[in-house]
């Protein structure tokens, strides 16, 4: 229940501020009208006040104590009138114990909206109210009622400026976690259009190898055409299938273009002054292997299914997971052993894992190892998984969909020549 509660005026003050002020300085009011009724006792205490409370008295803590409801839009106004009020009510001759706790909220909220070069010197306000009470009061408990006003006003103004000083920081650690983000995000797509360049460029390796087949092929097929038929008709099933390998390539290398395009990053992603290798791809795996083993990771290969060639991209993109997985795992794993399981069925599966440290071989050159993975792995409409391991190290599991196997090139011949 007591929870409730309080969630409840946690509410009420986000969501109304002045309204719970206004709240706040009522209760203040009522508990102050009802100590002057109870101490004058309807007459004045000769101690502390020559007059007793009356229509005046009560218009005056009415003042003193309800301005602070508006302290948040004016607080140097809300504690200049509650302080001018409170010294005009003790100098009338009313009781000197009364109306000393507005003006400290007053101060409490100056010190929390306005730098010290402001809050200082507005705090001589009740310092001047307050002191002044005391030395209304008996000479005998003057020197311990300016010390216990003094220490209250102290009190005051620290917590007010360190609430302030907490806005602050909160507000700039705000401002730099923004930063952060917008940061991270701008390092992501930068990682990504560069990633998607370099696919881009792997891929024009691909469509420029497949066209010089077709080429070749085409000339091999004009040549023979009238002398041998049967390689004639067998080169242009060649360019047919190869062909069809270059338009599905062309079309993923258009894709990454026309994304590109859309992006604007602002970034020189397009800088094509490097050279660059032909694309590799499985065959090169052993290749791969061996030289990180020679860096320092044991690396074990299991293959299984039957073992056929691949679409150049579909390879090169296996390829480039397993190089990415294999140098995460030497970078991050720390003392690791990494296993790659490569199965050939409907579809490619692709398991890379290792024995290291587990969340912290996650690919995280840039916090980019896995994005730029993926966008590779869906370029072939494939999935990505990678996840810690129960058992400790980290694990990547990568499908690809393999095409169906091609029909026969050739039809059967009898005797040199296709049967009819």
């Amino acid at each position: 229940m007591r929870a409730k509660v309080l969630s409840s005026l946690r509410r009420l003050a986000v969501m109304n501020p002045l309204l719970t002020d206004l709240l706040l300085c009522v209760l203040i009011t009522a508990v102050t009208l009802t100590f002057g009724l109870v101490l004058g006792g309807g007459s004045a205490d000769p101690g502390y006040a020559r007059r007793p409370m009356d229509a005046a008295g009560v218009l005056l803590t009415l003042v003193v104590n309800l301005a602070p409801a508006w302290r948040r839009r004016a607080p140097v106004s809300v504690l200049v009138i509650s302080c001018a009020a409170s010294i005009v009510f003790h100098a009338a001759g009313y009781d000197a114990r009364l109306n000393g706790v507005a003006p400290l909220l007053a101060l409490y909220t100056v010190a929390g909206k306005r730098p010290p070069a402001v809050s200082v010197p507005c705090a001589l306000l009740p310092v001047a109210a307050l002191w002044h009470a005391a030395f209304l009061g008996p000479q005998e408990f003057l020197w311990p009622n300016l010390a216990q006003t003094s220490v209250m006003i102290a009190v005051a103004w620290t917590f007010g400026n360190s609430t302030r000083m907490l806005v602050e920081r909160n507000r700039r650690l705000a401002g730099l976690s923004e930063r952060l983000r917008q940061e991270q995000e701008d390092r992501a797509r930068r990682a990504v259009t560069e990633e998607r360049v370099r696919i881009a460029r792997e891929l024009h390796d691909v469509v420029a190898h497949h066209m010089s087949v077709i080429v070749i092929q085409a000339g091999l097929a004009r040549y023979v055409l009238g002398s041998d038929p049967a390689t004639a008709r067998g080169a242009l099933t060649t360019i047919a299938d190869t062909g069809s390998e270059a338009m599905a390539e062309m079309r993923r290398l258009l894709a990454i273009l026309r994304i590109d395009l859309n992006d604007d990053t602002g970034d020189d992603a397009y800088d094509d002054t490097e050279g660059y290798d032909p694309a590799p791809g499985l065959q090169r795996l052993d290749q791969l292997v061996e030289r990180l083993r020679s860096a320092g990771l044991p690396v074990e290969v299991e293959i299984t299914g039957l073992v056929r060639p691949l679409p150049p991209g579909i390879d090169l993109c296996a390829y480039r997971v397993v190089q990415e997985c294999l140098t995460n795992a030497l970078r991050h794993a720390g003392p690791a052993t990494a296993r790659v399981f490569l199965h050939y069925g409907a579809e490619l599966e692709l398991r890379v894992t290792d024995d290291g440290r587990g969340a912290d071989a996650v690919p995280h050159e840039d916090g980019h190892g896995l994005i730029v993975m993926r966008e590779r792995v869906k370029l072939y409409k494939g999935t990505v998984a990678a996840r810690p391991q129960p058992s400790g190290g980290f694990e990547v599991v990568v499908t690809l969909p393999l095409p169906l196997p091609m029909p026969p090139a050739h039809p059967p011949q009898t005797d040199g020549k296709p049967k009819t």
